[in-house]
């Protein structure tokens, strides 16, 4: 049987609304973001028979915590279910966790937002083959269910897509990080799903 996984960020954040980075350090979702973790459990329940049948993980930071409960109340799967999974934390941020991008910016002049990867350049920041290895040891992982539904966070997810297509380094940072869709990775291909 070949592997399915539906691929979700979190909803909006306050952090987010606040142009924070948020890393590992945490802020609640905002009634927007409850809205998209609602939305995203309604279409994934037109898109899966028997959600019942499918294994549920999830990053246990906060903001995917309270996603994953709204997402599962929708397709009518318990809490109890869901398995937390260290590995689908969001990258670590180092000393820039919790700052305004515009601070940062004013901060160092020298910081160019333009690259998708400019996050890595935060002091104390996890590295490009840790947060790598993390996305590949869930992917390999032969414990890991052959049909779910995984709820983590934007760059983490991006890294998780790129290790599962073997997308080269800017192509896995260019790619988007919706928080009113998400990714249905199966046979190798990535498809996404609006909400």
């Amino acid at each position: 049987m070949s592997r399915i996984l539906y691929l979700l960020r979190h909803g909006q954040t306050r952090y987010n609304a606040e142009q924070r980075l948020q890393g590992r350090c945490n802020s609640d979702l905002t009634a927007r973001g409850e809205a998209q973790a609602i939305a995203m459990g309604a279409r994934l329940r037109e898109q899966i028979a028997e959600p019942a049948r499918w294994r549920v993980y999830a990053s246990p930071l906060g903001r995917a915590r309270q996603t994953a409960l709204l997402v599962c109340q929708q397709l009518g799967i318990e809490d109890k279910q869901i398995i937390w999974d260290e590995r689908l934390v969001e990258l670590g941020m180092g000393e820039w966790e919790g700052c305004r991008v515009p601070d940062l910016l004013e901060d160092h002049p020298e910081l160019d937002i333009s690259q998708p990867d400019w996050y890595l350049q935060a002091p104390g920041c996890e590295g490009y083959l840790s947060i790598q290895r993390r996305a590949q040891s869930w992917l390999l992982d032969s414990t890991v269910a052959e049909h779910a539904i995984v709820i983590s966070h934007g760059l983490f997810g991006a890294m998780l897509r790129g290790a599962y297509a073997d997308l080269d380094y800017v192509t896995t940072w260019r790619q988007e990080l919706p928080q009113d869709a998400f990714f249905k990775l199966s046979g190798g291909r990535i498809e996404r799903m609006e909400c």
